[in-house]
């Protein structure tokens, strides 16, 4: 499902980077497609963001966040300037309308505008508004269904004026969790019966939130956010190695800890995350006619850890795996097949983000 709260640009096979603002880290991809539904990555770069930078999906200081997306263009040695951003889940109101068949699209804004006002708890002009039509409503051959989407204009503007602070064009806005689920269409074939029937868990383990969203055929059947990320392992090493938190990350990153880190930290932290998912997995199946899960799919920056998968299998019964969903895309020379294998998890997002191009 795609949504732009502000229009594509017309030529819409113009090269584009999918850029994602998360909480820890400004990630851009750019693919190509050298034949019909063959894509290749071209490049892409991930570049740290200063802690409280970006916080609960909030730019709290544009001029860094800025600063470490134009890091990243210059690392990509690209000249494609035109970006696909993302809104968090939580920034944006969504709804399912069913319209009348055969509206132009005039009258179909005007239902829009008037059915918005209805269940949006700001002024029309305070919000971006947009909508898509999905398709026949579902046993009704004479009605459409369309899908509303709103959100405040200082968060679209926000994400804008950091894109074009850092020397680039925004031409789409999304939405995290479509983005995620446009790529995690790329990883479904790979699953057992290519996720048909299948009620699967995508969990983005990201610094400070993560992510729960379970798809069943390709539909979004219910999705929750945690207070809980990586970030903890990272308060962890700062008090065992008295650290600053800027060291502790890095080290993190560089495998450059003492050997006791495997048992004493990391261990532990990846009990808790299995945990964490457990728990989620009973919220879902408390909240909704759902009583089990056939897969759980894990992204984020956390899900590269070593045997992850292994221990939330283990602990939930559920077969895991982690997401790549550049697995069966060709690559330029330009991109270090190792690297990307182990950045691929925390892709997820600014990979859907960068398949916009393609868009029909």
């Amino acid at each position: 499902m795609n949504l732009s709260m502000f229009s594509l640009l017309s030529s819409q096979s113009r090269p584009l980077i999918g850029l994602d603002l998360s909480s820890s880290a400004a990630k851009l991809v750019e693919l190509s497609e050298p034949s019909k539904g063959k894509y290749r990555v071209e490049r892409y770069a991930l570049e740290s963001l200063p802690r409280d930078a970006v916080t609960d999906g909030n730019i709290a200081n544009l001029d860094a966040v800025a600063e470490s997306v134009r890091r990243a263009w210059r690392r990509m040695q690209t000249s494609t300037r035109l970006v696909a951003m993302a809104l968090p889940s939580a920034a944006v109101i969504t709804k399912r309308i069913i319209v009348p068949a055969g509206q132009r699209e005039q009258e179909l804004e005007a239902l829009v505008e008037s059915e918005a006002n209805q269940y949006i708890p700001f002024q029309l002009d305070e919000v971006n508004l947009d909508f898509q039509l999905l398709g026949p409503a579902p046993g009704s051959p004479d009605e459409v269904e369309v899908l509303i989407a709103a959100s405040r204009k200082e968060k679209v503007q926000d994400r804008v004026a950091v894109a074009e602070a850092a020397g680039l064009k925004p031409v789409v806005m999304d939405v995290e969790s479509y983005a995620a689920q446009a790529a995690f269409n790329l990883i479904e074939g790979s699953l057992p019966t290519r996720g048909k029937n299948k009620v699967v868990a995508m969990v983005d383990i990201g610094a400070q939130v993560t992510n729960v969203l379970v798809l069943r055929n390709d539909q979004s059947v219910y999705s929750r956010e945690q207070a809980f990320g990586g970030s903890q392992l990272t308060q962890d090493i700062v008090r065992q190695y008295g650290m600053n938190y800027d060291e502790a990350e890095s080290a993190k990153r560089s495998n450059g800890l003492p050997e006791n880190f495997e048992s004493d930290l990391l261990r532990p932290f990846m009990d808790t995350v299995a945990l964490e998912i457990s728990r989620a997995l009973q919220f879902f199946f408390t909240s909704t006619q759902y009583n089990q899960v056939d897969q759980i799919v894990l992204a984020g920056g956390c899900a590269a850890i070593a045997g992850l998968d292994e221990v939330v299998a283990s602990r939930t019964q559920v077969s895991t795996v982690v997401a790549n969903p550049f697995a069966e895309m060709q690559l330029s020379d330009r991109v270090r097949p190792k690297s990307l294998a182990s950045d691929a998890p925390a892709l997820l997002v600014a990979c859907g983000l960068a398949l916009r191009r393609f868009d029909p």
